[in-house]
């Protein structure tokens, strides 16, 4: 697929499931959405409370550091010292950083801290902690930003295939692919997953339903387009 070829993560977590390392292949076209599109949430909330309530308006001092940080790591790589300051403080090139955990037990009610929880989970997944990235990514709410609640989704999915915890996993991509139907951006990308990974660990019926999904809802999509759907339905014996 061509996601294949934008990885260049630098952790490569151990192998999700026989055929493919999903979490490696994936990684970081999602944070890159995801980044993009909490970044839009960022921007929204901070125009409706920033200067209403001056609770937010502290939160969003307090975790302007560590999200600079976090948006950096997510067009360049994560590693785990930038990590560590992300998620518990610490002083970067002399600017003192508020970490996410503290942003959240400080602030967790507000919205600056619901974006630290998205953050605080996609840096766990990162660095292999995948029980904290499961908990945080859940404790998120993306407030009806539907490509945003999406990509949640297909992490929580990564985390749980890295535990091979296949089941878990799968739902979670298939949730991700059904989170908004009319999105012809983030949606046809989660059905390939779901596809995929389905196909991966031996849910032909599932994966054949996905792939057909995929194929008859969007047909201008890339993986449709240059033929990718195809060929798995092919594998899977569906030649009509």
């Amino acid at each position: 697929m061509a996601e294949k070829n934008l990885i260049d993560t630098p952790i490569a977590p151990g192998a999700a499931t026989e055929n493919r390392d999903f979490w490696l292949m994936y990684s970081k076209t999602i944070i890159y959405a995801g980044t993009a599109a909490i970044l839009i949430l960022a921007g929204w909330f901070g125009y409706q409370h920033f200067i209403k309530l001056p609770k937010e308006k502290n939160a969003n001092e307090a975790v302007f550091p560590a999200e600079n940080l976090f948006d950096k790591m997510a067009a360049t790589g994560f590693n785990k010292d930038s990590v560590n300051i992300v998620l518990n403080g610490g002083n970067l090139e002399g600017t003192p950083v508020t970490g996410l955990l503290k942003v959240i037990n400080n602030y967790g009610g507000t919205e600056a801290g619901n974006r630290a929880k998205y953050m605080t989970g996609a840096s766990y997944l990162h660095v292999n902690e995948f029980d904290k990235a499961i908990k945080f990514l859940k404790d998120f709410d993306a407030h009806g930003a539907l490509q945003v609640e999406s990509k949640a989704y297909e992490m929580i999915g990564h985390a749980y295939a890295e535990q091979k915890k296949t089941d878990d996993a799968f739902s979670y991509y298939k949730k991700a692919a059904n989170v908004n139907d009319k999105d012809e951006s983030i949606t046809p990308d989660a059905l390939m997953l779901a596809a995929s990974y389905a196909e991966a660990t031996g849910k032909n019926k599932e994966a054949i339903d996905l792939f057909k999904k995929l194929r008859d809802n969007y047909p201008t999509s890339a993986s449709v387009a240059n033929g990718d759907v195809d060929k798995n339905l092919a594998k899977l014996g569906v030649t009509d």
